[in-house]
């Protein structure tokens, strides 16, 4: 047999693992979402109207 040596700490394993990836990735999409909401997008400033008139309009039975 061989001696290995491990020059990297390794994984996190079980539960302890999964609750640091839960972790990052809420504290990603809080970040995300913080930014996104700080965007001012336009809004439209007109008022967009379209008159239809009454003559269109078919009575179906």
């Amino acid at each position: 047999m061989q001696f290995e040596k491990k020059t990297r700490i390794g994984n996190p394993k079980g539960i302890f693992g999964i609750m640091i990836k839960i972790v990052l990735i809420l504290v990603i999409l809080f970040i995300a979402i913080i930014l996104i909401d700080r965007i001012n997008f336009p809004s439209p400033i007109k008022k967009i109207e379209k008159i239809i008139s009454n003559e269109n309009f078919k009575i179906v039975k």
